[in-house]
């Protein structure tokens, strides 16, 4: 059985890894914020487990069981954080340290039966997949709404960051998953947004905020004169 510590640094890896699969131990040591020797020292824990494959010089990858239990961790969160949202009614800028603690609980039918309760959904509240039972997770293909033309017409779906001061500032815009946002225009200097949704004619967002946020075009782009 893993460790809090441990599950942590699988988690990490498991949303590192590129589309081989791998992950630098600088980018791990990165993500956690703590040195090369402590990853590094942890990443040889990991593989004595026969959760890590590790080289010296060669990027990380993880083990089948490695992933499968990476996964499950992730699943776990991600169930823990769409209950306190939907059933206890939490915002969703208010659950992920919540689910940082639950996440750790070795308790399968508590998670089955939240699962089961919930109608086993696809997504969490910020629109981030949950892997099945079987650590599979589905792939996404959404855009960024800064990739988005002038005239077309998206829904609002996922996030590519959910920290706290990001979902507080999307609430006090009146944005959330599931809105159909269209797009008016695109200021070249600065690629800020100006969309418009619900009550909201004619608003202005940053470059930085249009790219994390994850859409799906509904309309092919309208000619604009």
């Amino acid at each position: 059985m893993a460790s809090p510590t441990e599950e942590n640094y699988l988690k990490a890896l498991f949303n590192l890894a590129n589309s081989q699969g791998e992950i630098t131990l600088s980018e791990l040591a990165s993500r956690l914020e703590v040195s090369l020797p402590t990853a590094n020292s942890m990443v040889k824990s990991l593989q004595k487990s026969n959760w890590l494959n590790y080289e010296k010089y060669k990027p990380l990858t993880l083990t089948p069981e490695g992933r499968r239990l990476a996964a499950s961790i992730i699943r776990k969160h991600r169930l823990t954080e769409m209950f306190l949202v939907d059933v206890m009614k939490f915002g969703w800028e208010e659950v992920h340290e919540v689910a940082e603690q639950i996440e750790h609980i070795h308790a399968p039918k508590f998670f089955d039966r939240m699962d089961e309760m919930l109608g086993h959904p696809a997504a969490d509240p910020h629109g981030s997949p949950i892997p099945d039972i079987e650590g599979k997770l589905e792939q996404q293909s959404y855009v960024p709404l800064s990739s988005v033309l002038p005239g077309q017409k998206v829904q609002l779906l996922a996030l590519s960051n959910s920290s706290a001061e990001f979902l507080e500032f999307l609430n006090s815009r009146g944005l959330s998953l599931g809105l159909t946002l269209t797009v008016i225009s695109t200021e070249r200097f600065d690629q800020s947004m100006v969309i418009g949704y619900l009550e909201h004619p004619s608003e202005t967002l940053s470059g930085k905020v249009c790219e994390r946020l994850l859409v799906c075009v509904q309309t092919a782009a309208a000619k604009i004169t």
